[in-house]
């Protein structure tokens, strides 16, 4: 922790603007979409807002920040600091930059862009990445597996829809060590998982909701 708080230099310099500020700025702009030189004059000026941000970025403050709120939302949860359960899901949208890369999602009958999204069972955030529509799901659940490996996050089973049956299964599994349950749609709403916790209309509302509300960020 002493890296951190050297780079943040929360005693070593004076401020014309608060850090609480910059953080302020920095969520403006990722809530908005604004660019960096459209930032409006009542924010400070978006090379030092953008400096912070490279500089947190690099440093993977954001990382260390979104762990510490979701082991917290748990621990308030009585539940574990450290979540065991991830859901995994997609989403595809349509990309109205031009000049960038965009694929078609042929299920879907959109051309754009598509996120993926790991949660733990509460709809923290655990993982995510974007890539093309038409980016195959297997490719991109091995790609997402990688980074929960990196950042050490420490699910054991990861529930899945039928999009990731088949040997990706077995092969996130001798990589990283994680389990793929994949849960199919039921007419049984009361049907619950293998560990007992959760119910089949659970994972729904994660989906639908909290998970609704991390993609339209």
């Amino acid at each position: 922790m002493a890296i951190y708080k050297k780079t943040l230099d929360f005693d070593d310099r004076k401020r014309k603007h608060d850090l609480c500020i910059i953080w302020n700025t920095i969520y403006y702009i990722v809530k908005t979409g604004c660019q960096w030189r459209m930032l409006p004059s009542n924010y400070p000026k978006w090379q030092l807002v953008y400096y912070y941000y490279s500089k947190w970025s690099n440093l993977e403050l954001f990382d260390l920040l979104l762990t510490n709120l979701r082991e917290e939302v748990q621990v308030k949860r009585g539940q574990n600091a450290e979540a065991s359960l991830g859901i995994i899901d997609s989403q595809s949208v349509r990309w109205g930059n031009n000049r960038s890369l965009n694929g078609f999602d042929g299920n879907k009958k959109v051309k754009g862009i598509k996120r993926y999204v790991v949660v733990d069972k509460n709809g923290g955030l655990l993982a995510v990445m974007v890539s093309v529509a038409n980016f195959n799901d297997s490719k991109a659940a091995l790609l997402l597996m990688r980074t929960l490996h990196y950042l050490l996050v420490s699910v054991k089973v990861i529930l899945a829809d039928g999009g990731y049956r088949g040997n990706v299964i077995e092969e996130i599994k001798d990589k990283f060590g994680y389990i793929i349950q994949v849960v199919l749609r039921s007419d049984n709403k009361e049907k619950l998982f293998k560990d007992g916790l959760l119910k089949e209309r659970f994972l729904g509302l994660i989906m639908t909701e909290d998970f609704a509300e991390i993609m339209n960020c």
